[in-house]
């Protein structure tokens, strides 16, 4: 395949507690939500993980998916928390004002190298701050850092495969792009093996829908892993959009969805916080602590 002309979507993390994550995702890295859904049973593109189950999808970001790298929060019904693997290194993001926020809410903030900052969310996802101001015309998500066992063959797979650039390169890490322009793909190895554990992630690139067979085809002759053949996902009420769902020489999750369909599947809604909050009002919190913590932090807000 000559190419693929993918575009950097969103980064998928499971979560337990929806209402401390809203905090941690809205009021301390000050992004907003672009849209929520509810689904009564588990996805066959296993988007919630290995789960059949009653789950919720909230895609959370700077800006639309249009034009912004965004999170999506993945939360199944009766599930508190995840083992965290070693598979996820973490998210780089510009954001003094993130800093700020942390301060403002007295939120624990750690010390990192080069100066960044250290922020973790409630289920222990790293988010490394760069204290600079968010920009005001491009993203303030940098990187998505995730570990390799093996950086000879990530990078074969990466890009002689999935035909990714290679941006830079230093000791046993490399940084990936499709366009210049997009936040990078970093991939660094480490020493030990890698565990994905119950916490991994996942990361989703549209492609044209007629390069979709294309990647499946090449994915097949190279022997590679298809967890998810092409498939049509639909979503109640909105656009039918087809995925296929790779895996990369770690177990690492990659999802191309045709971009036509996921273009009008990621339209922003207008009701998208209110209706997110109107769901986290019904989740029980874990103990009775918990909900006072969460209204001394609303306190101190006002």
């Amino acid at each position: 395949m000559a190419e693929i002309t993918g575009r950097a979507l969103h980064y998928v993390f499971k979560i337990g507690n929806r209402s401390q994550n809203s905090h941690f995702f809205r009021n301390i890295l000050g992004m907003k939500v672009l849209r929520h859904e509810e689904f009564k049973e588990g996805c066959e593109a296993t988007c919630n993980g290995p789960y059949d189950n009653r789950w919720s999808k909230t895609m959370i970001g700077y800006g639309p998916e249009s034009s912004h790298f965004v999170f999506e929060l993945t939360y199944n019904y009766g599930i508190a928390s995840y083992e965290m693997g070693n598979e996820f290194g973490g998210i780089t993001l510009k954001s003094q004002e993130s800093i700020n926020r942390a301060i403002k809410y007295n939120y624990p903030i750690n010390d990192a190298e080069n100066d960044q900052k250290l922020l973790l969310s409630p289920d222990g996802y790293k988010f490394y701050i760069i204290p600079e101001s968010e920009p005001k015309n491009s993203d303030p998500v940098v990187e998505v850092n995730v570990h390799s066992s093996d950086i000879i063959a990530s990078k074969n797979f990466w890009i002689n495969l999935l035909k990714m650039n290679l941006i830079s390169q230093e000791n046993k890490s490399i940084l990936l792009k499709y366009k210049e322009s997009h936040p990078g793909l970093r991939i660094t190895e480490i020493p030990e093996t890698i565990n994905r554990a119950k916490a991994y992630g996942r990361i989703a690139f549209a492609v044209p829908k007629a390069q979709q067979q294309g990647i499946s085809d090449m994915i097949t002759e190279a022997k590679g892993t298809i967890l998810t053949p092409l498939i049509e996902l639909d979503t109640p009420g909105k656009e039918t959009v087809r995925v296929i769902i790779l895996a990369d020489p770690d177990g690492f999750e990659i999802c191309f969805v045709d971009e036509e369909g996921f273009t009008k599947l990621s339209a922003v809604e207008e009701d998208a916080e209110k209706n997110l909050d109107k769901y986290i009002k019904k989740d029980p919190f874990e103990n009775a602590s918990d909900k006072e913590e969460q209204k001394d932090k609303e306190a101190e807000a006002k």
